[in-house]
């Protein structure tokens, strides 16, 4: 009879959580919930009071900046490396971003006044998240300069880079609109984007699936801010790292479903 190989444990699968000392992981587990999280849910809104932080293990969150008559742009994305909800560990009652899930997939979440009542114990857990929290701040200020001076080619390069980070898949699921809300631009330049892209063999791209057949040159094709925002992530963090990417000639596991939209799932 074959033995059943044991579920691995959810605290692990999320790379802050997995490195916590054994002493913080054993306090905090009671008050960690499993929870799945679909595409196009609202997690927090810019001004509440949020009552949980989120650590995704397989879903991918993204904070959004919305304009008063509804343009958006993506600020950061948070993944299986990190948490939603910094602002609560930095002692603010209110979050700056909309926090949207972009990949459905599991998290585990964590009352906030838990992890408020965890930094006063824990001077390593405090050191941690602080340093996370100063890797989300690299990420914002070169998505803003990313957003100034580099092109949509550019922008949709490393935008597709950091997805496949935080994927286990080389192939994505992203709607011309999705990618247009992402980074804040008109739908018709993410089309001439993916188009180029796809002409230099570099992605295919079919009915909302993109594939990435050549991430090397992807790599080429996408601006500086990608490489310098994931080269920060790794000094600060080098017990997390992000995931590593996948070699360009590995057959794509099954797609992720990413959000078509930013609307909350009904």
């Amino acid at each position: 009879m074959s033995e059943i190989p044991e579920k691995p444990d959810p605290l692990v699968l999320n790379h802050l959580l997995a490195v916590l000392p054994h002493a913080d992981r054993r306090r905090w587990a009671p008050h960690l919930e499993a929870v799945t999280l679909h595409a196009g849910q609202v997690l927090h809104q810019p001004g509440s009071a949020p009552a949980f932080v989120y650590f995704p293990t397989s879903a991918v969150i993204s904070l959004m900046s919305t304009t008063l008559d509804g343009a958006s742009t993506e600020l950061a994305i948070v993944g299986p490396e990190g948490m939603a909800g910094i602002a609560v560990l930095m002692g603010g009652s209110t979050m700056f971003s909309q926090a949207v899930v972009q990949a459905a997939g599991q998290a585990l979440r964590l009352p906030s006044h838990a992890l408020r009542g965890e930094l006063r114990p824990s001077g390593a857990v405090l050191a941690m998240l602080l340093r996370y929290t100063q890797a989300v701040m690299v990420h914002l200020a070169q998505t803003a300069l990313c957003n100034r001076y580099h092109s949509i080619d550019q922008q949709l390069s490393k935008r597709l880079l950091q997805a496949l980070d935080r994927s286990s898949s080389a192939e994505l699921a992203m709607t011309q609109e999705s990618a247009a809300n992402l980074l804040g631009v008109r739908r018709e330049g993410i089309t001439a984007a993916a188009s180029r892209l796809q002409h230099a063999g570099i992605i295919r791209y079919h009915r909302g699936q993109i594939a990435v057949l050549d991430r090397a040159r992807l790599e080429q094709s996408a601006c500086e801010c990608y490489a310098s925002a994931r080269n920060e992530h790794q000094r600060l963090l080098p017990a997390l790292g992000l995931p590593p990417p996948l070699p360009s000639s590995a057959p794509a596991p099954a797609p992720r479903a990413w959000a078509s939209s930013l609307a909350p799932a009904a």
